[in-house]
């Protein structure tokens, strides 16, 4: 469902001739094949699962704001407003995003259920966030809300 929504928004930003969603979706989909072929290599003939492509596209976003960072450290805000607006049409593609509130909520809920007391029980606690919010939180920001808690 999210291949034919990459492929299907690619056909559109080419049509529209938008340079940057369609250069954008073009390394998504590169990095989505590269994974299905190394997929492929251990007998897994369907390729990279859904869950597996919303972990590569939360990479993607990972490293475009790494990168937006040592840019704008550089002094080179035009390669940084372009590492983010690539990663504002990474986000279609991803699920609903949750923070603020509502991430501390979860995180705390998470805390509860897993009966984690100490910060040695941080392992559990990220694990549980993602296997249930997976691509729907940025788990960086859900990882210090943790540390704080248990800490």
């Amino acid at each position: 469902m999210l291949r034919q929504k990459l492929n299907d928004a690619l056909k559109t930003a080419m049509r529209e001739k938008n340079k940057l969603v369609v250069s954008t979706l073009r390394l998504i989909l590169a990095a989505v094949k590269d994974r299905d072929i190394a997929a492929r290599s251990e007998d897994n003939d369907s390729g990279i699962s859904e869950t597996e492509l919303l972990k590569l596209l939360q990479g993607m976003v990972k490293q475009r704001r790494e990168s937006a960072a040592v840019y704008e450290k550089g002094d080179r805000a035009e390669l940084a407003e372009k590492e983010l607006a690539e990663i504002e049409i990474i986000h279609q593609f991803l699920p609903k995003q949750i923070d603020g509130k509502e991430m501390e909520a979860i995180v705390e809920k998470i805390i509860a259920d897993a009966g984690a007391e100490k910060l040695k029980d941080m392992g559990r606690v990220m694990s549980s966030l993602r296997e249930q919010y997976l691509g729907q939180m940025d788990f960086g920001k859900a990882s210090a809300i943790i540390k704080s808690k248990l800490s």
